[in-house]
Order: C-alpha cells, then structure tokens, then sequence
C-alpha cells in the first residue's frame, strides 16, 4: 500500500515538478531546443556538403564505373588505358561501354574576361553519359568541334551564360585559350572541388587538353544486361583485369568520394566538432534545470523516502523529467530546423534536407543528454538523508 497513492491515483509528479516554476521550464526547453538546432545545422552542412561532392556521381547512366587505383577523388584523378573498359565486354553481361575524360580547365568569363578553374567532361556524344531524357538531344550537338555544354547551376563568376542563351544571343568564350562555343545547358550543379561545370566531345576535349594522352580515360562507364548483378561482376572485372584498373559499383563509386573528403579532409571533423558542442551544451543546461530542481524539492524527496518510499521510484521521478525536457526540446528544434534548412538551400542551393536518418539521429542525441544529465543529478538524491535535512 506504499506505493498505491502514486501508483493507481497516477498522479504526473515529473511534470507538476516541471511546470511549477514556468519560467525555468521556458529556459531548459529553449535550451534544449538551441543545443538540438546547432547539431541539426551542423549535421546538415556536413551531410549536404557531402552530397554536393557527388553530384555528378548520381547522375552518371552506368551501373559499373572504372577509374585508376591511383585516383583519390574527382579533383585528383588518374588516368587508366581506355583498353580496360573494351576487355569489359568480354563478359557476357556488359551490356555497353562509354569512355569519359575528366580534368579542370581555365574557363574565361565572356563577360568580364576573368578566368575561373572548371570541371570539364569529355565524352563521346554517341554514348549514354546521364540519366536525364533531355541530355541526349543536347549531346548530339557536341558533334561538331569546339562546342560545349555549361552547367545553369555553375556559380555567377563563370558569367551570365544561361541568361545570353535564353535571349538567344551568341556565346563563345576560351577554355584553355582555346575558342569554344556554347550549344546548350545542362543541370548538375557545383560540387566542393567544382564551382561550375562543362561538357564537351572527347575529341574537342583532347583539343583543349592536347596533354593527356589519346589511350588514356579517367573514368569508364559500363551498363549492365538486366538482371545482372552489379557486385558480382565487378568481382569478376577485379580479379580478371590487370591491377591499374579499379572496377567499382556506382554506389561505391559515390562512396568512395564522399569518403575522400570525410577522411582526407578536415570537413567532417569541423562540422562533427560542432555538433558535439551543441550537445555538450545541452548536457549542462539539462543537467543544471535537473540539478536545481532536486535541490529545491530535497525535502520533499527525503520525506518521501522516510516515509519508505523505495530510492528507484524517486529515480524514476527525476527520469521522466528527463524524458519530458527531451521531448519538449526537441520539437522546437525540429521545426526550426526544417526552417533553416529551406532557408539555406533557397539561399545557397546546398541540398541540406531533413531525411530519417538526421531526425532520429539528432532525438537519440537529445534524449541520451536529457537522460544522462538526469542520471547525474540523481546522484543528489542517493546523498539525501532525512535527519540531516530536518
């Protein structure tokens, strides 16, 4: 019967403990709420950042891609003989092949004569290098010599190009001082390494870059039959060709970029730092509402357990506050988040977006800090002693 006034009448002590002081309650959920944005908008630098990095990898029409081991990422790849990618189609489940040049070339404003450094693609126009319907009809036009394709989504530096081109006006400007012509646009967006982007022929890319050799190909792209299996013919491909080849699945492709700048770089350590702070921040303001609101009620506590209430109910008492805050909390800051995060990509077109994975995520944070900080706090509780605060 101790426990049965509690127990059955039900009464939510954590939140009458919470709530009677609402102006304390305010401070811990905006708290609370501030530490879960700053990890929301750190995370989410970080992970559209990171997706900024492959965007050219998700759009790219093969299921196999070939690159050399000696590649380290899109900004620093290595050529491999375009050989390779023609012994693929030995195996009887290599559907079709596609050669691609990849470097950076000096790209000259037409507007202002400025030059800026762009990613520039090569291939041949009779082949599948994107999955968009539209690219296509704009491939054929890379036929003819010194002819281009510019990336709309390239930074403003690179000139008002897609707005001459609309009004219908003549775009011709230097790629590596040598004259091109602009036939169309593409959509890809820029990248960490890439401000803007170009697609060109292999034949007029080898005109612009006469220095990388006619055999040579950065990147090979290979379509499966259907119902082929992606990894267990790259196995094959691996073991069968020679070793200055690397045969990868297009996921892995898109990993191993992301891979690149989470582990060569210290882009993933800033923005992980970041939100660490936030969450650390969080733990000393829930700890510090937790800690004070024991203090305040130790005597009801300690009447309590004189009274023989069992120490883990009184636990459990303090957990629920715990749970609550983290609840309330991180409601403000969800909403607020998915605030920020379209302001950011209306802004600077960053593809940051609030997927499962960041939400749960960023909760299990929460709650972990509103818990564990209730676990400190609760050490007040196991030093209350009846006689001495009476």
């Amino acid at each position: 019967m101790k426990f049965s006034f509690i127990k059955f009448r039900k009464i939510p002590l954590a939140w009458l403990l919470l709530t009677r002081q609402p102006l304390r309650l305010m401070v811990a959920i905006a708290g609370i709420s501030f530490a879960g944005i700053l990890m929301f908008m750190q995370l989410g630098f970080r992970d559209g950042l990171f997706d900024t990095s492959v965007t050219i990898h998700k759009l790219l029409d093969a299921d196999l891609v070939l690159i050399s081991p000696r590649s380290k990422s899109s900004i620093s790849m290595s050529g491999f003989p375009k050989r390779r990618l023609i012994q693929t189609l030995a195996l009887d489940e290599v559907e079709s092949t596609a050669p691609v040049n990849l470097t950076y070339l000096l790209w000259r404003n037409p507007e202002n004569l400025k030059t800026r450094s762009i990613l520039t693609l090569g291939f041949n126009p009779s082949d599948s290098l994107l999955l968009d319907e539209g690219f296509s009809k704009n491939a054929n036009r890379l036929k003819n010599p010194g002819r281009v394709l510019f990336d709309k989504l390239s930074r403003p530096e690179f000139g008002p190009i897609e707005d001459w081109l609309l009004s219908g006006k003549k775009v011709e400007t230097e790629v590596a001082g040598k004259r091109v012509k602009v036939e169309g646009l593409v959509e890809l967006g820029p990248s960490f390494g890439a401000d803007g982007n170009l697609i060109t022929s292999r034949e007029t890319f080898l005109r612009l870059f006469p220095a990388n050799p006619k055999g040579s190909i950065e990147i090979g792209l290979v379509k499966l039959r259907s119902g082929s299996n992606p990894i267990f013919v790259s196995e094959i491909l691996n073991k069968s060709l020679p070793k200055d080849v690397r045969v990868l699945t297009k996921n892995q492709f898109i990993e191993f970029e992301k891979n690149y700048w989470k582990n060569s770089t210290a882009i993933g350590f800033i923005f992980s730092l970041g939100a660490l702070m936030g969450f650390v921040v969080g733990c000393v303001v829930v700890y510090q509402i937790l800690y004070s609101d024991v203090t305040d009620h130790l005597p009801e506590y300690a009447t309590l357990l004189a009274m023989g209430y069992r120490l883990k109910s009184l636990f459990f008492v303090v957990a629920r506050e715990g749970f609550l805050l983290a609840l309330f909390g991180y409601l403000p800051a969800y909403f607020s988040g998915q605030i920020l995060y379209s302001v950011v990509r209306n802004s600077t077109k960053l593809p940051i977006i609030m997927d499962a994975n960041k939400t749960i995520l960023i909760f299990i944070l929460i709650l972990v800090m509103c818990m564990g900080s209730a676990g400190v706090a609760m050490r007040k509780l196991v030093d209350a002693d009846p006689a001495e605060i009476f």
